[in-house]
Order: structure tokens, then C-alpha cells, then sequence
């Protein structure tokens, strides 16, 4: 995992968000991927969402976290319809954006977007980087003509690019600066909220730090909501308001940053916690290594699905045969039958 440069500039994470109206509802969201068997024999599906309910505020960052395979950017594809679901909904602004016929979820894609993990893959490579952005604004007809070129020099003002970059190609420009093209287009629609793919992941430390700074300034300037897809608590604990954690296709815990990296509940959240670099050279802090592979989401375990890679005191025969639910604990919601009595980083490591 990496770690960002000290003194970068963020927004302080709170909870104050949390008590406005939602912008985006999601219910109980499932999303199967059906594949073929040997032989023409039915597999059982890919569980990749298996029923997930979060929400998000007006200008607030909601993180969802994972290791890979956990199914998070599913969640976020899934939203944007840019998949269709299994099962559950999407509300945006009180519209259910799974009923939408075509021409409606066009419309709504105004206020909707996306930013790719490689925005090298994401960008058209015959087209200029003023051609990429100005598609947006010329297909839900934002602008007149000739006032399209100017808005893409303020746009690529904004996110902190020379304008002239506008007749050049994606290839000639480094990954950093790529990724602020990949904002500046979506951006350029007017939207009200983004998922973050892991913006981040792809780009080397120091740059991270900028594209993160950036969003944060946006979020600031324009209101903006994000859904921020990473593996990264030490991206994430700068830029989030609230975490949500999740493991095999399902939320295991979700609360104020804050809150649930000084208090963890869950056991994988706390293993998740011990694998973030510190940044004290004197510190000490034991690292927890789970035991196995992650389970396959076509045959997920019986019971708490993480039963078996936990290493919590009290585990029994209960968590191989009950799902735990979802429940209030010490200023988080975690789905673990003894969360009470969860241990943190130090005393897990110790044992």
C-alpha cells in the first residue's frame, strides 16, 4: 500500500454531512455474474454484490474500501448503470435510476460520472484532448458552438493544466497529468456526483497527493459528491467523510472516518488497519497476515463470510453457521457477532 507525503493539504473528515439529505440511496443492491460451465453445465453465479445499502450526502465523500475481488467497483459500475443490476435500487435525487429507460438515463448521465482507475484507457488516443472533453458538453447540447472552446480552457484551467494542452493527444502526457484530463472531462457535464474508481492507484506517490488535492478543491468549489473506490486506507483516511468496508461482496462495517480507523469493530477492518504504512520510523505496530485465500464469490462460505480467514478470540461454530447482520457499535455499524469485544491492531497482532 502507499502512503501520502506529510503535510498535504485535505479537508477535515466529519460527520456533519451525514445528518443532510441523501443524494444517493442505494438499497440492498445485487449484482450476479452468470458464466458457462464444463460442458454446457449451468456454473453458479459470480456473487459480486450480494446486497449492499449505503447513501450519500450532498458534498460528502463516501470510501468504499476492499481488497481486490471484494466487488467494490462493481458497486460503482453498477450505479451508474454502466452494468445492469441483478436486484435493489439506486435513488438519485429521488429518481430511481434502475426503472430509467434509455433517453431518461441518458439525461440523468449529466449529473453522474465517472473517473477511471487508467485514464490512458479511458481516452480516446485519435482524439485531442480538447475533442475528449467538449463530447460531453456538445452531446447534452451545454454550450453554443463557439463558446465550446473556451469552456474547455476553463476546464482545463481548473483542474491545473495550460489550456494549449487542448490540441494534444493522450499520449503525450504522464499519468498524472492524464488523470486531471479524465476529471477536467468529467467535469465538464456539470455533474453533482462522481465515483472515484482508484484515481489513485496507478499513480506514483507524490502525484497522488496532487490529484487529491484537487478533488478535494472541487468537491469544495462545486458541491460535489463522491464515491471513492480504493484499497488504500492511508488514501482514503484524507479525503473521506465516512468508510465503508467491505469484504466478499458485502459491507462488514461503515461509520465516520474517524471513528472506525480509531475504533475498528470489524476484524478485517483491523487487518486492513495493521497493513497501513507508518509514517513514525520509531513507531511499532504488528501486522496482521490472514491466513488463506479470499473465498470464491461463486461459492461464498456458509455463515459470517469471513469466518474463514478470521482470527478473532471468540470465533465458534456460530460465525461458520449464522450471517452476522449489520448492527450499531461503539460509533460504527459492523456485521460481526462479537464486535463488542473485537481486537484492535496492537492486541491482534500480539496474540
Amino acid at each position: 500500500m502507499s502512503s501520502i507525503p506529510p503535510g498535504s493539504r485535505f479537508p477535515v473528515p466529519g460527520s456533519a454531512q451525514n445528518q443532510r439529505d441523501s443524494l444517493l440511496s442505494v438499497r440492498d443492491l445485487i449484482k450476479h455474474y452468470q458464466s458457462g460451465g464444463l460442458f454446457g453445465r449451468a456454473a453458479p453465479p459470480v456473487r459480486a454484490v450480494d446486497g449492499v445499502s449505503f447513501e450519500v450526502a450532498p458534498g460528502e465523500t463516501l470510501a468504499l474500501v476492499g481488497e481486490s475481488g471484494c466487488g467494490k467497483s462493481s458497486v460503482g459500475r453498477t450505479i451508474l448503470r454502466l452494468q445492469e443490476p441483478t436486484s435493489g435500487q439506486a435513488l438519485f435525487e429521488g429518481v430511481d435510476v434502475f426503472s430509467l429507460d434509455r433517453a431518461a438515463l441518458r439525461a440523468l448521465r449529466r449529473r453522474m460520472q465517472i473517473i477511471f482507475q487508467d485514464p490512458y484507457s479511458s481516452l480516446n488516443p485519435r482524439m485531442t484532448v480538447g475533442s475528449a472533453i467538449a463530447e460531453g458538453i456538445e452531446i447534452h447540447h451545454l454550450a453554443p458552438r463557439q463558446e465550446i472552446p473556451a469552456r474547455v480552457s476553463a476546464l482545463l484551467e481548473e483542474v491545473g493544466l495550460d489550456p494549449a494542452y487542448a490540441r494534444r493527444y493522450p499520449h503525450e502526457f504522464s499519468g498524472g497529468q492524464r488523470q486531471r484530463i479524465g476529471i477536467a472531462r468529467a467535469l465538464a457535464v456539470q455533474p453533482a456526483f462522481i465515483v472515484c474508481d482508484e484515481p489513485v492507484s496507478a499513480l506514483d506517490v507524490s502525484v497522488q497527493a496532487q490529484v487529491l488535492n484537487l478533488l478535494s478543491d472541487l468537491q469544495q468549489h462545486r458541491g460535489l459528491s463522491y464515491l471513492f473506490i480504493a484499497h488504500d486506507l492511508a488514501v482514503v483516511r484524507q479525503i473521506a467523510h465516512r468508510i465503508a468496508v467491505m469484504y466478499l461482496g458485502r459491507i462488514v462495517e461503515e461509520g465516520a472516518t474517524g471513528q472506525l480507523l480509531s475504533n475498528p469493530r470489524h476484524p478485517y477492518t483491523v487487518a486492513l488497519l495493521s497493513a497501513v504504512p507508518e509514517p513514525d520510523p520509531g513507531a511499532r505496530r504488528s501486522r496482521i497476515v490472514l491466513g488463506g485465500d479470499l473465498p470464491s464469490p461463486s461459492n461464498p462460505p456458509p455463515g459470517c463470510p469471513f469466518h474463514t480467514r478470521c482470527f478473532h478470540p471468540l470465533k465458534n461454530e456460530r460465525c461458520r453457521t449464522e450471517v452476522p447482520l449489520l448492527r450499531p457499535i461503539q460509533g460504527t455499524v459492523a456485521a460481526c457477532h462479537y464486535a463488542e469485544s473485537t481486537p484492535q491492531p496492537e492486541q491482534a497482532g500480539a496474540a
